[in-house]
């Protein structure tokens, strides 16, 4: 049987991993730098403990047990196409086939170790929770919550979060009746951050913001940040007791050290069926890849695991010595559950259309039943609904 090592255990390498091993066509080993699967969309709730940290994460060896594929512990130092190896950190493995899905790195800025973010490792958002909790014990403060673009890369942003993040805090201080005292301000380098949703969709965020009392900083981009301060490119400066900014994305360490094809942003290009420019064996999706298509276009975990499932397709047909292949292209689109903490709204937007739906209390249990349905179809427990 044909070789065949996914190199990232996120959302796009699982769903790789997995429908590569049920064709029963390749030897199918997971390599990853940790043993769980984490969860992000729905680590939002951990700061406000609505979540506990642990129930976010799903054992990768636990998902190996079922499924049956290998799996390795160890970071990816880089890749050599042309020899079919990769440099691990404890090993050198070689293929047959590789996907690449390492995700991202953050863009950096001056001062970045000042903030904390909801995306970053999964150990940060238990601070957050603590400084949170400070904040709440005083009964006063101030909260800034924000994120930032790539100019080289505009799929590269992680908006939806931030968004999330603050109207989940504002209906937890609302509980604790603090609403009042502590102030909560977004911030973000575009005049319009969330305009890739849609106007609707714009719209609907922009009257939410203002019926929640959440002060915007918008259009202004980030000079530095320093210890509980933002410092903004006019020289305005915004004091926070706490700061959570999501910055940009871009390519990983490790596509830097490989001889791949890659954009200005270090993600690794590729062709509609995901294989990488060049190569014949190599394939890139999810946040590793160079995604192209509608200036709206955005990385997200649907659409991850949608290129997954097309790349692990393309090599079963490739190894069949078939002509069949899937791409990823006539299915790019917007599609996001804005938590609130205490509802929702259902955000939807491809080439076609683009519209929003609130969801008032409803729309809360729903993204907490994907959390549930996330995991347990990860392990095997309840197939896969048809879409999804």
């Amino acid at each position: 049987m044909k070789k065949v090592i996914v190199l990232g255990g996120g959302f796009a390498g699982v769903e790789a991993a997995i429908r590569l091993q049920k064709s029963g066509f390749c030897d199918v080993t997971l390599v990853s730098d940790r043993d769980f699967l984490y969860l992000y969309p729905i680590s939002i709730w951990i700061p406000t403990h609505g979540i506990s940290p642990d129930s976010v994460k799903v054992s990768l060896y636990e998902i190996q047990k079922k499924h049956g594929f290998s799996l390795i512990i160890d970071s990816v130092q880089n890749i050599s196409p042309k020899e079919n190896t990769i440099l691990c950190s404890k090993q050198i493995l070689t293929y047959d086939y590789v996907i690449i899905a390492l995700g991202a790195n953050k863009l950096s800025h001056n001062g970045i170790e000042h903030t904390y973010s909801i995306c970053g490792k999964p150990e940060i958002s238990i601070e957050i929770q603590k400084t949170l909790d400070a904040i709440i014990q005083k009964k006063q403060g101030t909260i800034a919550i924000g994120f930032g673009g790539n100019p080289k890369d505009m799929s590269a942003v992680r908006g939806g979060p931030a968004f999330e993040f603050a109207f989940n805090v504002h209906t937890y201080l609302q509980s604790k009746n603090l609403r009042n005292s502590i102030e909560i301000h977004m911030f973000a380098p575009m005049k319009e951050p969330g305009a890739r949703m849609g106007k609707k969709a714009l719209s609907m965020v922009d009257t939410m913001l203002n019926k929640a009392n959440i002060h915007k900083h918008f259009g202004k981009k980030i000079s530095q940040f320093e210890a509980s301060k933002i410092i903004f490119e006019d020289n305005s400066e915004l004091q926070a007791d706490l700061i959570m900014y999501i910055p940009a994305s871009q390519g990983h360490t490790a596509l830097q050290n490989s001889n791949l094809p890659l954009n200005n942003a270090g993600f690794v290009i590729i062709d509609d069926t995901c294989k990488v420019e060049g190569t014949s064996n190599v394939y890139a999706i999810g946040d590793s890849a160079a995604i192209e298509g509608y200036d709206w276009i955005a990385k997200q975990g649907h659409l991850a695991e949608l290129m997954g499932r097309n790349a692990a397709y393309n090599i079963i047909q490739s190894i069949q010595n078939s002509t069949k292949r899937k791409g990823y292209k006539e299915h790019l689109n917007i599609l996001c559950v804005m938590d609130t903490g205490n509802g929702a709204a259902f955000v939807f937007r491809n080439h076609k259309r683009a519209f929003v739906i609130p969801m008032p209390i409803v729309g809360h249990w729903l993204k907490k039943s994907w959390g549930v349905y996330s995991k347990l179809t990860k392990l095997g427990k309840i197939p896969h609904l048809p879409g999804m």
